[in-house]
């Protein structure tokens, strides 16, 4: 009985043999992590963005030219005259721009495909509803493998070519918008 054990079950290896390839991405010593596509990936969202900018411009010209003619002849006044042009330009012009923003979030997403590098093309959203204010959170961009940490999470700022978008929409996003007369008055001027 033990013979025959053994011999099916040589022929149902040899049948139905395993491949290494398969199993490679399985360690015996480390928490799965995500690699394959459609693995799933959180996304862990720390942006901060300050930027600044300021201009300043000053332009002066100033233009004199004159003439002048006067005289006397033995006690004979002769006419006097007197030429004077003058020109003048003066420009001055400032501007100034400052933006800020901080978005934390988590985000969960999958792994689209795999790169020849290994790299993985991530792509993930999440839509959130509070009171009738609707916010859509979209993230997508190249990971690294050695990024994703034992969790299977990504810090955001870890991701490459990574485009991040905020969007709202409700009663907010509508008062903060410009009014239809307004928009109409910005076409004219």
């Amino acid at each position: 009985m033990k013979k025959t054990f053994s011999i099916v079950l040589i022929l149902v290896a040899a049948v139905f043999p395993q491949e290494m390839r398969k199993n490679a991405a399985y360690s015996l010593f480390s928490d799965e992590k995500a690699s394959r596509v459609g693995d799933a990936i959180t996304i862990i969202v720390v942006e901060s963005a300050l930027a600044t900018n300021n201009a300043e411009t000053k332009s002066g010209r100033q233009t004199e030219l004159g003439f002048d003619l006067s005289g006397a002849m033995d006690k004979t006044k002769l006419p006097e005259a007197s030429l004077n042009i003058g020109s003048g330009n003066d420009f001055k012009g400032s501007g100034s721009t400052k933006t800020s923003g901080v978005i934390q979030t988590k985000i969960s997403a999958t792994i689209d495909s795999v790169l020849a590098n290994g790299n993985l093309i991530i792509r993930g959203s999440k839509k959130i509803t509070i009171n009738g204010e609707e916010q859509l959170i979209s993230i997508k961009g190249i990971v690294r493998t050695s990024d994703v940490r034992a969790d299977n999470s990504v810090l955001s700022y870890n991701i490459s070519d990574a485009e991040i978008t905020f969007e709202g929409n409700g009663i907010v996003s509508d008062v903060q918008s410009p009014g239809l007369l307004t928009k109409f008055f910005r076409m004219l001027f």
